[in-house]
């Protein structure tokens, strides 16, 4: 017979597994019809299991409420499910006339109580296909899984051989599977699964059109996706894993949560709005795997452990750490018998973790007191360890009373989770860190700023992940402690204490015990890829000198920008103000990124810029009539300055003060870089060189999601886009296109796209004119419904990925570059809106050729550059910088000019710059010396001064001059404004020529 291809073929692959008593299971296969589409329960096994483990209870009830007790109870556990929800009635049951019935038994922890492993064993988990759910209609869902009767996951399943995926079967549940029914309702279920043979994917709360799903996936390549399945199926892991007996029971013991919450709503016009939701919480695989494989490395090894877990921003880290200290305390050894840990002690600055753990303890276990957060000390932190508190929640601060105090207790075993939030705001924080490392930091005063140096590594901020490092490496191993350290970022020194030892072709590196990359949580969007718009101050306005003489741009604002540039090549913080917050108004605020609520961050170098960076975007905001306002952070004062007297506000306000509308810049200098949550956060500003994991933390601050946050952008003062991506590297592959890309090559993507005729011009006109003209959303579908066609009926296969791959550059290219280039043609702009909405009408590209297209996005020249700059060897402390030959040819012939020609020759060697037209430079430098020459005040100091004072009005002179010629050589500028090695070489080989042939110079007067 063959092969069932279909979904059909699918759920029967899943149902039989679950089934197969050989491979360990032991599912009931139910038939659809067994289900209650009223009752929402299978009744017959519910019953089956309550006669079966809770006889007497059933017969007292039978006693009280007559014959028809069953559908009495059923009525009462109705009611309590839609009250309480699933997981509160499966873990505590309920009380119908003062009779208690439990619904579900624990696995037990250990091996002690005989009886309540034969309780669990009684469970009865059953899984039925195509359910057909509704009282309304004959709709029916592909699969259900229920355990005792009660139905708790709903799967919907497609096949890729079918040509339907996983987006199909999430479309099914958005348009098809009304939240109103009773089965779909918040809390009946605990969650639903979308799934097909690639990926899985999860909701716990349908709301049809706007029901949000995550990826329940195990990732790939440190990616999103899941690995190739030698044995089967990508997606077998979900029911040859997470489906089996023990695994359901373990998730419904120690994860779902279903809680109210108080949460801050955005509304549309900035203000802040709490409101109370209810959440129903299910982990995500990577979770799952993380937290259980450290219970299971604990239970095997016992105490006197380091561990160190690599989660990104994005992963979930506070429920991680919630549900890790949870299963801790509980924790039989492999003997199942003793626990392997006494007390877990949580350290920690999120407040927010205080109360996710205590909610999670309240949830899992009906005894009091088990938690205990320590705010009043250090003696009330004693008191709570020598009580044998089963989890302590303390501050980063109290954390080397705690290693010295759990040493002096060694008949107590502990389990210590650290979270790393690196959070540096504090300023009280960040003085005592300061005060316990000041032994291995170095200080120095810079313009009576106080600059700590941790290893002598300048960029490096102080964290709390010095402190515990500093602590846990002076001290010896305790052996009756084991460390769980939860960090984004680790610094190679926290990945040598509590990393594992591996061996890599015979030298000992250090990894984390489990990982969950920034890769992977920027491809499942659970953060923005921060350096998607990176862009350096160099680049960006080498933008405006590529497009400053091209008739397709705006000339004059971008020869206006350009002179901003040249203006403020000294860096001054009004100039510097000013390129900020006009590029915020015309690029962020006037396209409406987040819906128009965005905000930014600038990063300074110091206290003393950050006043002034303050007081000058005071200035600038009142003087243009700018509605918006600016926030500055700092520790301490400054000339008698602090923040609050500056701001009008108190320092613990400026987060609460910085969600206000009004507040648009926050102005940093060391706080809020680190541990700084704020989703509206569109835009960074940084005039600060970083490096490592400061510069990955810095920038991460942009990376958290919110409504309508579709990307980010980084215009950068300091660093170089190589150093940036250095930086990122260890914690994510990427591809920076940090310097300046051609913005002709979104014209030939236009042409390019133009030319398949897939649509027409007018189509284009009226598609973007009905779009923001709030058309009904039918009016919308119509054309793209016709250019999609003419894209499937008119394309060969090649064509249509070809098409794909220019539309999807198009539209990724054209979101960087309206960042920056004054475009004047607004067919860009709608060819745009047109390109973003028709390719979710096209299909996919084919795996293989997901690549394509990549060309597009690199600029061939930049590429040289890039390449070429890797073989520039910089020259070490002392070296100097030997003279060119002074050797002249006699004749006739300007020798000047081919002595330029080895100048030139020389730039090029020395510095990698590889002048792309040597005749042009050499005429620009010709002219460059002759205008020196002209100058009264150099002719002065040349003739009247000594040689040390004549160089000094040379450089000068040169500076200005070079300004003069930037219309004619910008390159030449560039590098003599950004690179000081080639600064002094230039002006160096310039004075020189000059000492020798001034009279020659002046002649040509």
């Amino acid at each position: 017979m063959k092969t069932d291809t279909s979904e059909k073929g699918l759920e029967a692959l899943i149902a039989a597994y679950l089934c197969d008593t050989i491979a360990g299971n032991s599912y009931q296969l139910r038939q659809n019809t067994q289900y209650n589409r009223v009752e929402c329960v299978d009744e017959e096994l519910l019953f089956s299991f309550l006669e079966a483990t809770q006889e007497k209870a059933v017969l007292k009830l039978q006693t009280i409420h007559g014959g028809n007790y069953r559908s009495k109870i059923l009525y009462r556990l109705n009611s309590q499910i839609k009250l309480l929800g699933i997981i509160e009635v499966l873990r505590k049951g309920i009380t119908d006339n003062n009779v208690k019935l439990k619904f579900f038994y624990d696995k037990p922890v250990s091996n002690l109580n005989q009886q309540d492993t034969e309780l669990y064993n009684k469970n009865i988990f059953s899984v039925t296909r195509q359910v057909h759910y509704s009282t309304q209609n004959e709709n029916s869902l592909d699969m259900v899984v229920f355990i005792n009767g009660l139905p708790i996951i709903t799967f919907e399943l497609k096949n890729e051989l079918t040509k339907q995926n996983v987006k199909d079967a999430i479309k099914q549940y958005k348009t098809s599977r009304d939240s109103k029914e009773e089965l779909f309702r918040l809390g009946r279920c605990m969650v639903h699964f979308a799934v097909d043979t690639e990926q899985v994917w999860m909701t716990t709360h349908l709301k049809n059109g706007s029901t949000y799903f995550l990826p329940f996936n195990k990732g790939h390549n440190n990616g999103a996706g899941n690995p190739p399945n030698s044995s089967g199926i990508k997606t077998d892991y979900l029911w040859k894993e997470i489906l089996t007996k023990d695994s359901l029971t373990n998730i419904i013991q120690n994860y779902v949560q279903l809680f109210e919450e108080e949460v801050e709503k955005i509304l549309p016009d900035g203000k802040i709005k709490k409101e109370k939701v209810k959440k129903l919480i299910f982990p995500r695989y990577h979770q799952l795997f993380a937290v259980n494989s450290l219970l299971q490395n604990a239970k095997l090894n016992g105490a006197g452990r380091r561990y160190l877990i690599q989660h990104s921003a994005g992963s979930g880290k506070s429920n991680s750490i919630s549900w890790l200290a949870h299963q801790l305390v509980g924790l039989f050894d492999n003997s199942n018998t003793n626990t392997v840990f006494d007390t877990v002690i949580v350290v920690t600055d999120r407040k927010v973790l205080d109360a996710q753990i205590r909610n999670n303890i309240k949830q899992f276990e009906q005894v009091k007191g088990v938690v205990e957060a320590i705010t009043e000390g250090s003696k009330q932190l004693k008191t709570a360890l020598e009580e044998g508190k089963k989890i302590i929640i303390t501050t980063i601060q109290k954390f080397p009373y705690i290693v010295n105090e759990i040493g002096e207790l060694p008949g107590n075993k502990f389990a210590i989770i650290i979270d790393e939030a690196h959070s540096s705001q504090s300023g009280n924080t960040a003085g005592k860190l300061n005060e316990t490392l000041a032994k291995d930091f170095e200080k120095v005063q810079v313009d009576g700023d106080e600059y700590i140096f941790v290893d002598k590594d300048q960029y490096d901020e102080l964290t709390s992940e010095d402190l515990v490092v500093d602590i846990v490496k002076g001290r010896k191993m305790l052996t009756n402690a084991s460390y769980f350290a939860f960090t984004a970022t680790p610094k190679n020194k926290t990945l040598e204490l509590f990393g594992e030892r591996f061996n890599d072709n015979g030298k000992e590196k250090f990894r984390a015990f489990h990982l969950y990359s920034m890769k992977q949580a920027i491809e499942e969007n659970f953060i923005r890829d921060v350096l998607e718009n990176y862009t350096t101050y160099q680049s960006f306005y080498g933008l405006y000198k590529r497009i400053e003489d091209d008739p397709l741009f705006d000339k004059v604002k971008a020869q206006k920008k350009l002179r901003i540039y040249v203006e403020s090549h000294d860096l001054a913080i009004e100039k510097k103000t000013a390129i900020m917050i006009e590029h915020f108004m015309d690029s962020v605020i006037k396209r409406k990124k987040i819906n128009g609520l965005a905000k930014a961050m600038l990063v300074t170098s110091s206290r003393k810029n950050a006043v002034k960076y303050k007081k000058a975007f005071d200035r600038y905001l009142a003087d243009t009539g700018n509605p918006f306002k600016a926030i500055v952070a700092f520790s301490g004062e400054i000339d008698g300055q602090t923040e609050a007297s500056l701001n009008g506000f108190s320092s613990s306000a400026i987060p609460d003060e910085f969600k206000k509308s009004e507040y648009r810049f926050l102005i940093v200098a060391n706080k809020y870089q680190t541990g700084f949550d704020q989703p509206l956060l569109h835009t960074m500003y940084v005039d600060k060189k970083l490096g490592g994991v400061n510069a990955v933390q810095t920038l991460s601050r942009l990376n958290r999601t919110t409504a309508g946050k579709t990307d980010t952008f980084v215009l950068d003062f300091a660093n170089k886009a190589e150093d940036i991506k250095k930086s990122f590297d260890p914690f994510y592959e990427t591809t920076i296109l940090g310097e300046a890309t051609d913005p002709n090559k979104l014209f030939d993507l236009q042409s390019a796209l133009d030319a398949f005729q897939v649509y027409t011009p007018e189509q284009v006109q009226e598609f973007s004119q009905r779009l923001i003209t709030n058309v009904p959303v039918d009016q919308l579908h119509s054309i793209l419904d016709a250019a999609a066609e003419v894209f499937r009926s008119h394309l060969n296969e090649e064509q249509q990925e070809d098409f794909r791959a220019k539309c999807k550059t198009y539209v990724r290219l054209y979101v960087f570059l309206a960042q920056i280039v004054p475009f004047i043609n607004p067919y860009l702009e709608r060819l745009y809106l047109f390109l973003n909405h028709l390719q979710n009408k096209l299909g996919r590209q084919r795996e293989e050729d997901l690549a394509q297209g990549i060309l597009d996005n690199i600029d061939m020249e930049n590429l040289r550059y890039q390449l070429e700059a890797t073989t520039n060897i910089a020259l070490e402390q002392g070296d100097e910088l030997k003279p060119i030959p002074t050797e002249m040819r006699g004749g006739v012939a300007e020798p000047e000019m081919e002595y330029l020609s080895n100048i030139v020759k020389a730039f090029n060697d020395r510095f990698g710059t590889a002048f792309t037209n040597e005749d042009k430079v050499k005429k620009m430098t010709e002219d460059l010396m002759q205008d020196v020459a002209n100058d009264s005040e150099f002719v002065n100091a040349f003739q009247h001064s000594d040689t040390q004072n004549a160089r000094i009005t040379f450089e000068d002179v040169l500076k200005r001059k070079l300004i003069d010629h930037i219309e004619t050589n910008f390159e030449v500028f560039k590098e003599y404004n950004d690179n000081k090695e080639f600064r002094d070489f230039f002006a160096g080989t310039m004075f020189q020529i000059m000492q020798r042939d001034f009279m020659k110079f002046n002649a040509n007067k």
